[in-house]
């Protein structure tokens, strides 16, 4: 159905933020914080909830105000797939609870289930210029519709599927020392609704299959089974909502 999809961006950004404790919520049990999503929209609301640490909350109240930021920043046309981007967003996201946040790191790191050794930290400003330089044309298609150039000609599919490798090499790379794959997450849903699409919202009951097949990823830089995985959490009602 991706398809079928008519670009809007308003209408994709409106309905991103309806479902902001749906994403806040999802984000935080994939990461073993476990929320519900009444007690999400609580805190949301600015209330404390009871039973959870000050840590649960600021992980929660952190991706919310990320994803607040997103918002904005697609909305003003901020949104870039530059470092001073990436590390401004990152110091959002991972306030008090990464290592350091808003900065690459400046040292080793590994991932947990895998083999896989992410680069050294002084290769990753070259590393960020060359990935960002191939997802490049994603936000360029914005460019063009904005100046109602070419407008029929977008392709939605390689919109999608730069998105979604952003996610993927973001979160093999590890720029960062924590938050990688939900940074990624939100850089990836960044070029989709800058362009006017649907994003992303990856369950927590997906969390298993998930988990399994990055780490495949992590082993084999095989992007499909992931792009195949992420297209399947788009929400039916979204997309027959933003085909119309």
């Amino acid at each position: 159905m991706i398809s079928a999809i008519n670009p809007n961006r308003q209408k994709a950004l409106f309905l991103a933020k309806k479902q902001l404790p749906e994403l806040v919520c999802d984000a935080v049990n994939l990461e073993g914080v476990n929320f519900t999503l009444p007690e999400i929209q609580t805190l949301l609301d600015g209330i404390t909830v009871g039973g959870h640490s000050l840590q649960d909350e600021t992980i929660a109240l952190n991706q919310a105000n990320a994803w607040r930021f997103l918002f904005d920043c697609v909305e003003q046309d901020r949104f870039a797939l530059s470092k001073d981007f990436v590390c401004e967003l990152h110091g959002i996201l991972a306030q008090k609870e990464a290592l350091t946040w808003g900065v690459f790191r400046d040292g080793g790191v590994t991932i947990a289930g895998t083999n896989h050794i992410p680069p050294r930290a002084d290769k990753l400003p070259t590393l960020w210029q060359q990935l960002t330089g191939k997802h490049h044309p994603a936000l360029l298609q914005s460019e063009m519709r904005q100046s109602k150039i070419d407008i029929e000609k977008i392709d939605i599919e390689q919109i999608y599927t730069c998105a979604i490798s952003l996610f993927l090499q973001m979160a093999r790379m590890q720029f960062f020392y924590d938050t990688n794959k939900r940074l990624g997450r939100l850089m990836m849903n960044g070029i989709l609704l800058v362009n006017g699409l649907p994003a992303i919202n990856l369950p927590a009951k997906k969390q298993l299959a998930f988990n399994q097949l990055m780490l495949d990823f992590y082993a084999s830089d095989d992007e499909q089974p992931m792009q195949l995985f992420m297209r399947a959490c788009l929400e039916r009602k979204i997309l027959e909502i933003m085909s119309e």
